[in-house]
């Protein structure tokens, strides 16, 4: 039996995925792409983006950011392209290696078609996902945690990096326990270092959000 807590927690997140989601959906498509192109101007602009060797870049499907033209831009530059998908024990990344490609999968995303695992610890940037993102970092998931546990297996020092359009990033994304934040957002109008936030600690402090 769930808590009040609990149960108020997951009916404003579904609230705001509603509402983030029928605003998304609104969008036309050259409209996401024109936006897209702004978003992938702003990353490139990021420090650890452009240092970056290794990067895990989502696959987008529906109305998400398009992320074609940041992937191809990531390779250009000499990066090594990563891609999520879902294996047996959770979330996993592997890279598109001579002969494979995106496939689509059952729940959403394209996945590679070569599920060779690379270590999470390989990793510099991970471009994150989200319906919402807050200044504090906060993120709003689709709610299977798959990036959160993830991003306990990264290092310390790789860069999670939340993108989306600027409509997506809120005042406050509620969150709990299990919530892992990401160290920046970056959208079409606007990018945000929650390192740089007065009040900020660590991601390894307890409640340091």
């Amino acid at each position: 039996m769930r808590s009040s807590f609990d149960a108020s927690l997951g009916d404003r997140k579904a609230a705001l995925r509603a509402r983030m989601r029928a605003e998304r959906d609104a969008l036309p498509l050259e409209e996401r792409i024109r936006r897209a192109a702004l978003v992938g101007e702003a990353l490139f602009a990021v420090p650890e983006v452009r240092a970056a060797r290794t990067v895990l870049v989502y696959a987008a499907f529906g109305s998400e950011l398009p992320t074609e033209g940041i992937a191809g831009r990531l390779a250009a530059g000499g990066a090594r392209v990563l891609y999520p998908y879902l294996g047996v024990g959770g979330m996993e990344a592997a890279d598109l290696r001579p002969g494979s490609r995106l496939v689509r999968s059952g729940y959403g995303p394209a996945e590679p078609s070569d599920r060779t695992p690379v270590d999470p610890g390989a990793i510099d940037v991970l471009l994150t996902p989200g319906l919402a993102f807050d200044r504090f970092g906060h993120r709003l998931g689709w709610g299977g945690g798959h990036f959160d546990r993830f991003f306990g297996r990264t290092r310390m020092d790789a860069a999670r990096v939340g993108i989306g359009f600027g409509f997506q990033l809120v005042e406050e994304v509620p969150h709990g326990p299990g919530d892992e934040p990401v160290d920046l957002v970056v959208t079409d109008g606007e990018s945000v270092d929650r390192r740089a936030v007065p009040g900020h600690r660590g991601r390894d402090t307890p409640g340091g959000q």
